[in-house]
Formats: C-alpha cells, structure tokens, sequence
C-alpha cells in the first residue's frame, strides 16, 4: 500500500514546491527509470490523533481505487486549519473538534460532517511509578498536556476548570501525540490524552478515567477544501470515513459515534 503519513508543515512545502516547478528540464527524459508516479493523488490534512485509523482508511481507499495514492498531513487541527486557509495544497481537512474547522470555514468546499466522538483520559507510563491514582495526584507530579489552542488542550483547560484542578502541567506539547510519547517514553509521570490515543499505546500505558470528562466530549469533522484539485476522490475518502467501514475502524479503535 502507498499511503504515506508525514508531519504537515514539511509535507505541503515540498507539495508546494512541486506543483510550481518548471515543467521542463535539461535531462535527459530516456535515460528516467524511476517508476511511474500514480494517476491521481489525494492530500489530507488530518488531527493528530486521527493517525493510525486514517493510515488504515487511507490503505482501503487505494486497495478499492487501483492508481490512487493518499498521502497523510499529520499535525494540530489548529495548524492544519491555518494551513487550509493559506491555500495548502491539499484536498479534505479532518478536526479533533468542530470549532477548528468551522474556523476554516472560508476553505470549505462545503459545509462540515462530524463523523465520530472522543473523550480524554489521564495515561501514566507502564507500572504507574509515580503512583498516580486521581486528579489530585497531579499536584505532586509532572505531567503535560496539550497547548490550549489544540482541540484536546482545549477540553483540558475546560476540564480543569470545572474540576478545579490547580496543578499546571510541566509543559504544553503541539498535539496529542506528542503528550502521548512523553509518556511511552518515561519522560513524565503522566498525560492528558484522547481515550483512543490510550487504546493505540497498547501496554506501553496504564489509564486512569478523568472525572466530568464525558461532560467534555469533542466531536471530529472533515470537509473538502475548496482548492482541492481532486474533488471527486475527496468525497471517495469523506464518504469512506462516513460509511460503515470507517465506522468500524473508528469504533475499534475507540472513538465514540457521531
């Protein structure tokens, strides 16, 4: 399968770059023995967290459309978004909240879909060393949490507001993912991430419920971009998402429905 994941700044300049350079060139074109590139390539600008089930629905969309190749920008939805209305060169759009993407409103081709539902949760490393057990542990650790301008580090702030937690995290990290990494690595006693994010670390973390997190659901929506040079195969990959297969893969990895 072809589907490629990147960080998203580094991949839309180099697409950038590609699609205003020169058609010709000095050359030699008989002496090209590179394969032929795929007949048509879809861009999409997905949260950070949508990571491992995008991956999977991007390796569906190419086994059902044989020439097709998806490529994956990875990054903040509040990134993403400011990339969308700078003209990226992309072709859909996917948020970990519906407020990002209705920022964005002015590079929609249409109006947004939620398409699925997440909670946060507290993760702490394998064997919980810090001995993490509440909110009110936290006081006592270091841990990290996303910067407020990131959908989860949003749900956060509110969160902690409603629960009254004092404790302020030792950092802010750009997205979920990155939280998450801190904690795999041991680097910190615990993290604020997505309930899925805990489900795709595997054993690598424990989780702990976040009390009046439920009353903090976010919701993801995607929408195609206005300057998608694609259209068509965007609508192929939002309806994939919408449909019973991205259902499943999105409930096995633990979102919530729509």
């Amino acid at each position: 399968m072809r589907a490629r994941a990147a960080a998203a700044t580094a991949l839309l300049a180099a697409l950038a770059a590609t699609a205003c350079s020169p058609g010709g060139s000095d050359r030699d074109d008989t002496a090209d023995t590179s394969e032929p590139g795929p007949e048509q390539r879809l861009t999409v600008l997905a949260a950070a967290s949508l990571t491992e089930t995008f991956t999977e629905l991007a390796r569906e969309l190419e086994a059902e459309q044989p020439g097709v190749e998806v490529t994956l920008a990875f990054d903040s939805s509040a990134t993403l978004a400011q990339q969308a209305l700078e003209g990226a060169p992309a072709d859909l759009l996917a948020t970990a909240d519906t407020r990002t993407i209705e920022s964005a409103a002015d590079a929609l081709a249409a109006a947004p879909e939620v398409f699925a539902t997440n909670t946060l949760v507290l993760v702490v490393p394998a064997g919980n060393p810090a001995g993490i057990e509440s909110l009110d542990d936290l006081a006592g650790a270091t841990f990290v949490t996303c910067v407020e301008t990131a959908p989860c580090g949003a749900s956060w702030a509110a969160l902690a507001d409603e629960q009254d937690v004092e404790a302020e995290p030792a950092s802010l990290e750009v997205d979920v993912k990155a939280v998450l990494a801190r904690v795999v690595a041991d680097e910190v006693d615990a993290g604020v991430v997505y309930a899925t994010d805990a489900v795709a670390a595997g054993g690598a973390v424990e989780t702990l419920d976040l009390p009046g997190a439920e009353q903090q659901v976010t919701s993801y929506a995607l929408g195609l971009l206005a300057q998608s040079s694609q259209p068509g195969l965007a609508q192929d990959f939002a309806d994939l998402v919408l449909g019973e297969t991205g259902q499943r893969v999105l409930t096995d990895a633990g979102f919530g429905p729509p």
